[in-house]
C-alpha cells in the first residue's frame, strides 16, 4: 500500500494569457478549397461559428470554392469569399457568383478587393467598383470585408506613401454608411506589433472608424512568412522575420505569433476604444498548426466545436 499518494501534476494544462484569450474571441481564419480538402472535420479544429474566409486564387474554378462554402455552411461556419475584383469580368460574372454562393451555400459576407492580378480580366479593377454595382446591397448581404494595409500597398501607391490607399479608405468609410451591411478592414498580415498600432490609431484620428480585423500570419517555418511576407509587400515588419533569421539559436524554430498578440492583446486591454476588433490568421504553416496554436494560447477563445456539441 502506498504510503504516500501524490496527485501526478498534469503538464498538459496550460497557463492562459487572459488578455490574449479576450483578444482572440471570434478570430477569424482564412483557407483555400486545395487546402481544405486536407481537413476531415473543421469542427475538431476551430470553435463553433468562426468565420472561415474562402481566398480566391487566379484559376481557382468557381465551382470548388461554391463547393467549399457549402462545407463549411453545412458544418456550421460563417463563410466569407473572397470576390477580387480583377479576375471578374463583369457584372453579370458578378451576379452569377453571388447567386452560386446564396444558393448552395447560403452565404451572406463577403471579402472584397482587388485581387492579386496586375491586369484586370475585365471591367474591375478595385473593390470599390464591385460596391458600386450595388448587387451585394441587392442581394441582402449582411457583411462586407475589405481589406487594410497597416505598412501600405505598393499595387496602389507605388511610389512608398499611402495617399491612395488612405483616399480609398475615405471612401469606404463613407460607402459605410450608406450600405445596409456591416463592414470592416480585413489587414494584411504584419508581424510588430507598434507598426500596426500606429496605423490603427492614424485611422481613427482620421475619421475612419471602420473596425480592423487584424491579419496575423500563423506558426509557420521562417523560410516560408520571409518567401510570403516579400511576396505581399510586408514592410517594416519584415525586420522582425530578418533579425530571428540572424539568430542561430531560432533560425530552424517555427515562427509562432506569440509576441506580436501578446503586444496587440495589452494594449486592447489598456484601451478598450482600440479599434482592433478582431484578429484574422493567415495559416501560412497549415489550418490544423495554426488551429492548435490558438488552442494552447485562446483558452475559451478557441474551444473546437467539437469539444462544446456534447
Amino acid at each position: 500500500m502506498a504510503l504516500l499518494n501524490f496527485k501526478k501534476r498534469d503538464d498538459s494544462v496550460k497557463t492562459v494569457n487572459p488578455e490574449v484569450e479576450a483578444f482572440l474571441q471570434g478570430y477569424s481564419i482564412e483557407v483555400m478549397p486545395r487546402t481544405a480538402e486536407k481537413v476531415e472535420d473543421f469542427r475538431e479544429i476551430l470553435p463553433e461559428g468562426t468565420r472561415v474566409y474562402i481566398a480566391h486564387i487566379e484559376g481557382t474554378p468557381i465551382a470548388d470554392m461554391v463547393a467549399t462554402a457549402k462545407r463549411l455552411n453545412a458544418e456550421g461556419y460563417k463563410v466569407m469569399p473572397h470576390f477580387p475584383a480583377r479576375i471578374i469580368k463583369d457584372a453579370a460574372m458578378l451576379e452569377n457568383w453571388i447567386a452560386m454562393y446564396q444558393g448552395e451555400a447560403d452565404v451572406k459576407q463577403a471579402l472584397l478587393l482587388a485581387g492579386g492580378v496586375a491586369q484586370p480580366h475585365g471591367d474591375f479593377h478595385c473593390s470599390m467598383q464591385l460596391m458600386e454595382t450595388g448587387l451585394f446591397d441587392k442581394a441582402g448581404f449582411e457583411r462586407l470585408h475589405v481589406a487594410g494595409h497597416p505598412e501600405g500597398n505598393r499595387d496602389i501607391d507605388p511610389d512608398g506613401g499611402d495617399a491612395a490607399v488612405m483616399d480609398a479608405l475615405r471612401w469606404k468609410q463613407a460607402f459605410s454608411e450608406r450600405s445596409d451591411a456591416k463592414m470592416a478592414l480585413a489587414t494584411q498580415f504584419a508581424f510588430d506589433a507598434d507598426p500596426i498600432i500606429a496605423w490603427a490609431d492614424r485611422l481613427a484620428a482620421e475619421g475612419i472608424e471602420l473596425p480592423i480585423h487584424i491579419g496575423i500570419a500563423g506558426p509557420a517555418k521562417l523560410q516560408t512568412l520571409i518567401k510570403f511576407a516579400i511576396a505581399c509587400g510586408v514592410g517594416p515588419s519584415l525586420k522582425v522575420l530578418q533579425k530571428r533569421a540572424m539568430d542561430v539559436s531560432k533560425l530552424l524554430l517555427p515562427y509562432e505569433p506569440n509576441d506580436v498578440i501578446a503586444k496587440l492583446a495589452a494594449h486592447k486591454a489598456a484601451n478598450p476604444d482600440f479599434n482592433i476588433e478582431h484578429v484574422h490568421f493567415f495559416p501560412l504553416g497549415g489550418i490544423k498548426t495554426n488551429a492548435q496554436w490558438a488552442i494552447d494560447n485562446g483558452g475559451t477563445a478557441a474551444v473546437p466545436a467539437a469539444q462544446t456539441q456534447g
